[in-house]
């Protein structure tokens, strides 16, 4: 995996104040990076010294037509305590793509005891033997829904030791060279003890191939739950606007603050003439590493676009009539739709936030498992608001049971949900049993 690579997947997966922050570090490194004040084109000129990258290549595959966006938020338009939230927790994170998979209730009473074991760091702090004596699975069970969690966002997830979080990163960026996983294999003691030239004898190759390989596995993460860790609420300006005009939901990025990048000219020309006394050598690489910065901005950009008009296109009926519409809809959907991995779905959603007629929502809040199958079918998100609804006009002095409320689910609205099922929609809205919720008045 090249620097460049990871460089795009981490911005992918960068929060909106967390892409301001990374800019403006890369603008103090990188001298041949510069903010262009007006909005413009941000790709360096035609006379381009460096030939190792195609940008008319990379202009045709990612940008395609240009996308709608804005620079400016007006306070009158808007009402900033609806921007106020709650950052979601790795739990939450891993358990809403646990349940945008297709598995048995078996297999997701497993998965949810799995990532309930996996502490802020990403790690799995019990044994696949515990696990399985806790949900009353076998142990291979158990394994095969743990090899699907550690598929997961973020990279590393759910593993054991520091050994299989880096190699579980490894398998699931492409393999540019095996040496990286063979170093951890077979190699991993020699490696924590960073004896690099002892590596390159063992295994009889350059020290410079070694050094290489440790420098993709030093830009993993040891930690994939950091991300993710505690904070207090904060004030969420939205990356995308969904507005409707003229019949039509209209998706629009927010660039307000965000700084458009280019190379800057004189240091260009530098490089461009060369001569006594100019640091070709650093300019050159400085040069490639503010092409490619611009360039993983850009795709970032038209990959977040992309993903917010596939998703209008499912949840057209949410945006214009609200949460009883929302429909059934899982990463695979989107990811067809738009040509991606579910992964890069996955990250393209996570900490990014769209303002729309219905209020302001995280992109993965569209995401929703279904309850029943055809015409029948709706999202888990409205059967939840359904049983919360219900129990709000019960009587407290005979609250409804689960199986009560399996019945009127069944009876009024057509929706076929066991009493399991509505026990743990209630337990997941924080709403007592029936036996607690009993009132004597």
């Amino acid at each position: 995996m090249t620097p460049q690579l990871q460089q795009a997947i981490r911005l992918l997966q960068l929060s909106r104040l967390e892409l301001q922050e990374f800019i403006q570090q890369e603008l103090k490194e990188n001298p041949l990076l510069e903010e262009v004040e007006e909005a413009g084109e941000p790709v360096p000129s035609k006379e381009n010294p460096s030939q190792e990258i195609s940008w008319e290549e990379y202009v045709e595959r990612f940008w395609g037509e240009p996308y709608p966006t804005a620079r400016v938020i007006r306070d009158e338009e808007v009402r900033w305590e609806d921007f106020l939230t709650r950052p979601s927790t790795l739990t939450d994170h891993l358990l809403w793509q646990l349940r945008m998979t297709d598995l048995s209730p078996k297999e997701m009473m497993i998965g949810e005891e799995i990532i309930g074991n996996i502490d802020e760091d990403g790690y799995l702090r019990a044994t696949v033997k515990e696990i399985a004596e806790e949900v009353d699975a076998q142990v291979p069970e158990v394994e095969k829904v743990l090899r699907l969690i550690q598929s997961f966002d973020p990279p590393g997830v759910g593993a054991r030791d520091l050994r299989e979080c880096l190699l579980i990163q490894l398998r699931q960026l492409p393999e540019s060279s095996p040496l990286p996983r063979i170093l951890l294999e077979e190699h991993f003691e020699q490696l924590k003890k960073r004896d690099y030239s002892a590596l390159a004898k063992a295994l009889g190759i350059p020290l410079e191939d070694v050094l290489k390989a440790v420098e993709v596995i030093t830009g993993l993460e040891p930690k994939p739950g950091r991300p993710f860790g505690p904070e207090p609420p904060r004030i969420i300006i939205p990356d995308v606007f969904i507005y409707k005009r003229e019949g039509e939901f209209e998706v629009v990025l927010n660039e307000d603050h965000l700084p458009h990048l280019r190379i800057n000219p004189h240091y260009q020309k530098m490089l461009q003439q060369g001569g006594t006394g100019v640091p070709v050598d650093y300019l050159k690489e400085k040069m490639r590493s503010a092409q490619w910065l611009i360039k993983s901005l850009q795709q970032r950009q038209d990959t977040l676009y992309r993903v917010t008009k596939s998703i209008v296109k499912f949840q057209w009926e949410f945006l214009e009539k609200g949460i009883d519409y929302l429909r059934p809809l899982v990463l695979r959907d989107v990811a067809e739709d738009v040509g991606l991995h579910e992964s890069t779905v996955s990250r393209v959603t996570t900490n990014k936030y769209a303002f729309t007629p219905q209020g302001l929502f995280e992109l993965k809040f569209f995401f929703s498992g279904k309850i029943g199958e055809g015409p029948d079918e709706v999202s888990v998100r409205r059967v939840k608001k359904l049983i919360k609804e219900i129990i709000s006009q019960e009587d407290p002095r005979k609250p409804y049971s689960d199986q009560k409320l399996s019945q009127i689910l069944r009876v009024r609205y057509n929706i076929k949900v066991a009493r399991r099922t509505v026990a743990k929609y209630r337990e997941g809205l924080g709403i007592p049993s029936s036996s607690e919720r009993r009132r004597p008045w």
